[in-house]
């Protein structure tokens, strides 16, 4: 039967995790087996150690069963279709109203860390279908979208992600300078996001692409944009057919068509994500550069025209926000809540969706560390090492605290070594920077030496402070400003390492196990 309608009973709903090859061999299996089933392929939940993910729906009652297999799908589908609803060697039972929206939360489990409004959708929907009566946000704002405008700018909503332009900062402002700026706006879903630690942007593409569309095409409209551009790495390949097929469906319910959507494949480099570079990509520019700002790209953006640029996670947070304004309070620092890809020295990633008033530990209860847990790297690549979780995930807490907000937390154990840690990510800022700007440029190449010298027995604690403080105040884009902050984090939080070091000793043993 395949893909009926999924408010259909009973359903078979398939998940699995990002790339989900897995998981459409379950769906195969359990498709060709079904009759009367409905057999849903859905989009992954964030929790990979679940993945393939099977949950079988029936009136009241979702079961879930982990770490499927085509062949326990084929039997799922027969006990359905037999009658019966299987129950045995499930992961969860979870009894749960009859109209569900979003995945019922177990009692216990990954699946019951935090929040899943945002998120509400994954796993849960068929991603390339629309729901009878599903409210679309882009409509409200083609019908009044200076009320849209008013209602997130009374909220303050900020921008998620280093990919956004408006990282950490009141996204309203930035679409009021496109709407007042002469020429034709238009609006870039920037999902260039190639570090393996931060999969919350595809995440949502693969698996609510809907919401991230229906989010800006509503900006789009606020603006008065005509052009909306989804720019996805190239090797994301099955990310962009599921993002095609979306924008068919969406624009058919929505009726859009004095709106373009396009899909454009981006570079996949690290650098080819920050938002300006971005734009560089997408005029076709072999060498990407950071672009000086101000002016802003809402300013001077796509070929000198206003544009608007944020992330799938800031698209869906403006729809949010727009659906359930009671979830958001205007007097919060950071409205809404925050995605966080959980990975490191654990046994398979996740994402999961907190509060911006909750607390990153609990980052701790959606994974398996592997091994006694040392410390965290907050905020991706170039985020900042901490010894405690025990911190609000908002974006003011943690610019508080030294640390990263681009939504994805390393949780390394005893065997890695804080220096070793923040000399890769020094030596990968060396490797990777655009070239543009001297304080990132010439700053990475004198932090990476600096970080040798260590090994020699030379710890210039003062210089390599005084140097991370003039990459982090001096370089023009987010690269170069977050580039020394492992290392400035690291010799906070693990100065007694340094010396050590000076010394000719690792205390984890991780160095002298690689140089041997």
């Amino acid at each position: 039967m395949g893909t009926a309608d999924v408010s259909d009973a009973p359903v078979l709903r398939v998940s699995g995790g990002v790339g989900r090859e897995r998981a459409t061999a379950v769906f195969d299996s359990a498709r060709d087996e079904a009759d009367a089933v409905s057999v849903v392929e859905v989009g992954p939940t964030g929790i990979e150690a679940l993945a393939p993910l099977v949950s079988v729906t029936d009136d009241e009652t979702t079961v879930f069963f982990a770490n499927c297999t085509p062949e326990r799908g084929r039997t799922l589908v027969s006990e359905l279709e037999s009658g019966a609803f299987p129950e045995d060697d499930a992961h969860a039972v979870v009894p749960h109203e009859s109209d569900q929206s979003a995945p019922p939360v177990p009692n216990h489990g990954p699946l019951s860390v935090g929040r899943r409004n945002v998120l509400a959708r994954c796993g849960w929907a068929d991603p390339a279908k629309i729901q009878d009566n599903e409210p679309f946000v882009a409509e409200r704002a083609r019908d009044d979208p200076e009320e849209v405008l008013s209602q997130v700018a009374h909220f303050g909503l900020l921008g998620r992600g280093r990919g956004d332009a408006r990282m950490d900062e009141p996204v309203a402002e930035e679409w009021n300078v496109a709407r007042e700026t002469d020429g034709e706006p238009v609006v870039v879903v920037n999902a260039g996001e190639t570090d393996e630690r931060n999969r919350t942007d595809q995440l949502l593409l693969e698996g609510d692409p809907i919401s991230v569309l229906d989010g800006a095409t509503a900006v789009a409209h606020v603006v008065g944009a005509e052009d909306v551009i989804v720019y996805s790495p190239e090797s994301a390949d099955k990310t962009q057919r599921r993002v095609r097929e979306a924008v068919r469906v969406f624009q058919k319910a929505d009726g859009t068509d004095d709106l373009t959507v396009q899909i454009f494949a981006s570079p996949n480099q690290y650098i080819a994500s920050e938002p300006t570079m971005a734009l560089e990509a997408l005029e076709g520019n072999d060498r990407l550069e950071a672009r000086l700002r101000p002016p802003t790209p809402a300013k001077h953006g796509l070929y000198g025209r206003p544009t608007v640029v944020h992330t799938p996670r800031s698209f869906a947070q403006v729809r949010r926000m727009l659906l359930f304004p009671d979830e958001f309070d205007a007097d919060d620092a950071d409205p809404g809540t925050r995605l966080v890809a959980v990975t490191g020295d654990v046994a398979a990633p996740a994402t999961i969706e907190l509060p911006t008033g909750g607390s990153l530990s609990d980052c701790r209860e959606v994974v398996s560390v592997d091994g006694e847990f040392k410390m965290a790297c907050v905020g991706g690549q170039f985020g900042g090492l901490t010894r405690s979780l025990d911190r609000s995930p908002s974006a003011p807490a943690l610019a508080g605290a030294h640390l990263g907000t681009d939504g994805a937390v390393e949780l390394l154990n005893q065997s890695q070594c804080a220096v070793a840690t923040a000399g890769t990510r020094a030596k990968f800022a060396e490797d990777e920077n655009c070239g543009r700007c001297v304080p990132c440029r010439e700053g990475s190449k004198q932090l990476v030496g600096m970080l040798r010298d260590v090994y020699s027995g030379e710890f210039a604690d003062d210089a390599l402070r005084e140097l991370a403080r003039t990459m982090r105040e001096t370089s023009i884009c987010y690269f170069g400003q977050s580039a020394s902050r492992p290392v400035a984090t690291a010799m906070d939080e693990f100065e007694l390492e340094f010396h050590a070091h000076a010394e000719g000793r690792c205390p984890s043993g991780a160095c002298e196990e690689a140089e041997s």
